[in-house]
């Protein structure tokens, strides 16, 4: 019997497949619920550790900073609990087994994510308009990394001839979004736009609000060039879309004011389009002409400050429109982090009692109590710091004159902006007159004029905007207009008359649209508050004298932005310099103009500093979104440096353009006592000079 059993076996085998697997040729069928090795799809990873610190055995290992992921397979026991407690479900268990092993070695499982350098889609735009070209470049190698600010003063430093006529051919227009432009942060949408300015002769960057940045930015431009002068004697428009520029002569619009302009082309090409135009001020090549930008609404925002809008009329450009369509997009490398540091940032900023509660209250106008109280507002062309009228133009009152005539008490210059410094002011009827009504621009007509009407304030701001001048320019030269008793001080009709003189180019209308610097020398006027031509604006820099130092220094002519101080010297924000001693002015300034530089290439409003400066946690986060876009591992101090580059890129371009450390000096007049604290401007060359030192 058991030959036969035999037999029958023998048989069976010869007539059968074998009964073991030819493994490895062969693969083992595991059932559903096999557990056997574990996986990571690592471009999901966010590298919690959650993972290795649930690992009963201990064979996981994360590193973060290298954003590796390992797994010891011989210590691992399937227990399927990294997989369970991953948030992003990048970790499985697969019902495989991993191939036998000689070496213990062999069994460490490891991934890396590879950052990928960023892919540098994004291009430069270069408008000739000489010979009416537009081309399409990589970005240079030196000029990956940069945006905004830092961006347009390198372009300029490099290919500007610094002893360059501004208005002639050899000057360039520059148009370059912030680092964050196009993202989800907050408060990222500001533009700068770079040349040398025809009002200062000193290297230039305008920043401002508005819909371009972001249009800009989804097309993935990192600068738009305009360089040359077009031969023939008329206007021409600009339309930037995915496929580059497209160059136009202009026939229906030359000679129009802003507000038809952006009320025709919205009509011709939709809401959703960026716009820069000129109004007859840049037509006319006045030297503190502005460049206009669409706002959300449709409304105007200003590139103000140093006569752009001079430059861009040189070369007969009257509009540019932006079409974002079917735009790359921004690409953030590190899309979760940036979203952490984003919602973080936002957080941190209206936490604040300044950017997060009283902009969004009163608008930045809300410093006309606050800088009369501390006797540093100017009144009647800088000889008092404090006026009488002070309430009837403040902060409050505007506010609740907004409120009684249905306007909008905040409202913003971009889209993503939480503060909301802006607001609508609408006229005893309820119809719209301005937007945007700045504190600079209050003070001037009111304060600095003798002025405590604020419907005539803001017909002024309107006609300001719509004949395309910088309203602050046009305030300080109106004060030496009054100075030179063309009109009395408080002539608030007569300031209005020469306003639209301005617009239709009259021979004083001419004289006001080219600086208060121009005003003076034309009716032998000395006590004209500029430097480097340009004016000085809402702070007296003997009451403030931080404000003094920027005046001095800052490499734009009397720019009140690019060294903020009013924070520290008066609202006691990150810190307290007594703004009536020397102590401490030069380097708080110093340090604001650094910080102001490094902001504007991000693309950041500079009222996040409010925050920054009491919560040194801002900076972290924003040093995080720049790191998680581009995927770096940058420290807040190496982003910060960023500022230090723009500044000293500037510098170097005016002293090649032939400006010395004599040019950084105060009018003689400010060395007369200001009332109520009889404080006068007291600092030495020297010290004056000391600001360099870094």
């Amino acid at each position: 019997m058991k030959f036969f059993t035999m037999s029958k076996t023998v048989l069976r085998n010869l007539f059968t497949g074998p009964a073991t697997l030819m493994y490895p040729q062969r693969k083992r069928v595991y059932t559903p619920i096999t557990r056997g090795r574990v996986e990571i799809t690592i471009n999901e990873c966010i590298f919690c550790g959650l993972c290795s610190k649930r690992c009963p055995t201990h064979s996981i290992m994360v590193t973060k900073d290298n954003k590796e992921w390992q797994i010891d397979r011989l210590k691992c026991c399937a227990c399927n609990l990294c997989v369970e407690i991953c948030p992003k479900k990048c970790l499985s268990m697969e019902n495989h087994y991993f191939p036998p092993v000689t070496e213990k070695g062999q069994a460490i499982y490891k991934q890396q994510m590879i950052i990928p350098e960023k892919v540098h889609a994004d291009k430069i735009y270069r408008v000739n308009m000489s010979t009416l070209t537009a081309t399409v470049e990589d970005v240079p190698e030196q000029w990956k990394g940069l945006g905004g600010r830092v961006l347009t003063s390198t372009i300029v430093s490099q290919e500007v001839k610094p002893t360059c006529d501004a208005l002639g051919k050899d000057n360039k227009l520059i148009f370059a979004p912030g680092i964050l432009a196009g993202t989800m942060c907050p408060n990222s949408g500001r533009l700068s736009a770079g040349a040398k300015s025809p009002l200062t002769g000193t290297i230039k960057e305008s920043n401002a609000g508005g819909t371009a940045t972001k249009c800009l930015a989804r097309l993935g431009i990192k600068a738009l060039i305009i360089e040359g002068l077009p031969e023939k004697d008329t206007f021409y428009n600009l339309h930037v879309d995915k496929n580059g520029v497209i160059i136009q002569e202009e026939k229906e619009l030359a000679g129009k004011w802003n507000y038809e302009v952006m009320k025709t082309l919205i009509k011709k090409h939709g809401d959703k389009i960026g716009i820069l135009s000129i109004g007859p001020a840049g037509e006319m090549c006045m030297t503190a002409a502005n460049i206009s930008v669409k706002d959300p609404d449709g409304n105007i925002r200003s590139h103000g400050r140093g006569g752009l809008g001079a430059v861009m009329g040189s070369k007969k450009i009257k509009y540019i429109t932006i079409d974002p369509a079917d735009g790359p997009g921004v690409q953030i490398v590190e899309q979760e982090k940036f979203k952490i540091a984003a919602r973080a940032f936002a957080k941190a900023v209206l936490a604040h009692p300044v950017s997060g509660e009283s902009l969004k209250l009163y608008g930045t106008n809300v410093l006309v109590n606050v800088m009369n109280e501390s006797g540093g507002l100017p009144t009647r062309n800088f000889r008092n710091g404090q006026f009488a009228g002070a309430n009837k133009i403040s902060g409050e009152t505007l506010r609740d004159t907004i409120i009684e005539r249905k306007g909008r008490p905040n409202h913003f210059c971009h889209a993503g902006c939480i503060i909301q410094c802006s607001q609508v002011y609408n006229d005893k009827d309820g119809n719209y007159v301005t937007s945007g009504f700045e504190f600079e621009t209050i003070w001037g007509f009111g304060a600095n004029c003798c002025i405590d009407d604020l419907d005539i304030i803001a017909e002024a701001d309107h006609i300001m905007d719509d004949i395309g001048i910088d309203s602050i320019e046009t305030v300080v030269a109106m004060g030496v207009v009054m100075e030179a008793g063309i009109i009395p001080f408080g002539d608030g009709p007569g300031a209005l008359r020469l306003l639209k003189e301005i617009g239709a180019g009259t021979p004083l209308g001419r004289t006001i649209g080219a600086g208060a610097g121009a005003v003076g020398r034309a009716h032998g006027i000395t006590r004209v508050p500029v430097v480097k031509n340009q004016g000085l604006s809402a702070y007296d820099p003997r009451a403030v004298k931080g404000m003094g130092i920027t005046y001095a220094t800052t490499t734009m002519g009397s720019d009140h932005t690019a060294g903020y101080c009013i924070p520290v010297n008066i609202l006691r924000v990150g810190g307290f310099v007594d703004p009536l001693k020397k102590e401490g002015q030069v380097e708080l300034s110093r340090r604001l103009q650094i910080g102001t530089a490094y902001l504007d290439s991000t693309g950041l409003c500079i009222f996040v500093g409010f925050a920054a400066l009491d919560n040194p946690a801002v900076a972290l986060l924003v040093a995080d979104m720049l790191n998680a876009k581009d995927g770096l591992n940058k420290t807040a101090e190496e982003w910060r440096a960023l500022g230090r580059k723009a500044l000293l890129t500037e510098h170097e371009f005016n002293l090649a353009a032939g400006f010395t450390n004599k040019d950084d000096r105060l009018p003689e007049f400010f060395k007369e006592p200001v009332p109520p604290h009889n404080a006068v401007w007291d600092f030495t060359g020297e010290e004056i000079d000391s600001f360099w030192n870094f």
